[in-house]
């Protein structure tokens, strides 16, 4: 090699190391396991890069035409070697670990960011991706514009709970209306439900199955229902039919049960997570005016 290309060489590093980085050392193919991860490297500008995403990667509709990887806690090595991808993005809920070690040693880079409902998280979560993607100044005005709408969603919510009582919530995860898991504390539920301006009824932690008898005790106010397999009524009839204890709250007498997108919950924090509070607020305090022209009285 001319010492003229050597030097021209060292000179683009000096001058312009992001743009190197992003040219030669950064991932190309990238496969995404987590809904809510996918959708922030979309909204970062690095759609382009996905090669296949897991089944809980739903939104934007243009990831659907990517293939799948299964299930983001039952991946199968194959199947994502088979994309010949340099990354594998995730939280710590993807798996099972045998399969990462296996796609470890096969020489893929795997990147597990946190899945925690929590700010400081999400900060963390997008300044790691603006580094892989070469592009930290579209992170930080990311966080930045997330910070904001959440500000002006909890003056909201703050104005409605001087007119009107604070509801006890509970959120119901379920599939096809099947015996559902309650959201207790420390999960993304439980985050969903507080940031709207509810008081969550379920004290335990982590997604439970609770009987009859213990719903019925805590007889919500209102009920957020969200189901893998189905939506809007479809998935509140399908709710009440499989767990008739149900119809038996206060909740579900009032008609205050709302179905929520359960990819929300999934992977941490996502950019729809703003909207999804501000549909969430609206039926908690069906008196106030909503937070925004697109927030309608079911999430």
């Amino acid at each position: 090699m001319r010492l003229s290309n050597i030097l021209g060489g060292l000179a683009a590093v000096l001058l312009f190391p992001s743009q190197v980085l992003a040219d030669e050392s950064l991932p190309q193919r990238w496969v995404s396991s987590g809904g809510a991860l996918s959708e922030w490297v979309v909204a970062l500008g690095g759609e382009s890069r996905l090669v296949g995403v897991d089944t809980t990667s739903r939104h934007p509709s243009s990831l659907n035409r990517l293939p799948s990887i299964g299930y983001q806690r039952q991946l199968a090595a194959e199947g994502i070697l088979a994309l010949r991808p340099d990354l594998l993005l995730g939280s710590e809920e993807m798996g099972p670990p045998p399969v990462l070690q296996q796609l470890a040693a096969a020489g893929v880079h795997i990147e597990r960011l946190t899945a925690r409902a929590e700010l400081d998280s999400l900060q963390a979560n997008l300044q790691r991706l603006g580094q892989l993607l070469g592009d930290e100044a579209a992170a930080q005005r990311a966080f930045a514009d997330y910070q904001t709408r959440l500000q002006a969603q909890q003056q909201w919510v703050e104005q409605a709970q001087r007119d009107q009582p604070t509801p006890g919530v509970l959120l119901l995860l379920g599939h096809a209306g099947g015996s559902p898991l309650v959201g207790g504390v420390d999960t993304a539920a439980d985050w969903l439900i507080t940031r709207a301006g509810g008081r969550n009824l379920a004290s335990h932690g982590g997604y439970k199955a609770l009987s009859s008898e213990a719903l019925l005790a805590l007889d919500p106010q209102v009920v957020v229902v969200a189901d893998r397999a189905l939506e809007g009524e479809a998935a509140r009839q399908a709710m009440l039919q499989q767990n008739p204890a149900l119809a038996g709250t206060r909740a579900a007498r009032e008609g205050r049960l709302l179905a929520l997108d359960p990819t929300l919950l999934v992977g941490g924090l996502g950019p729809r997570v703003p909207d999804g509070l501000a549909m969430l607020a609206a039926g908690f305090y069906p008196a106030s005016q909503s937070l925004t022209a697109e927030a309608k009285r079911e999430p």
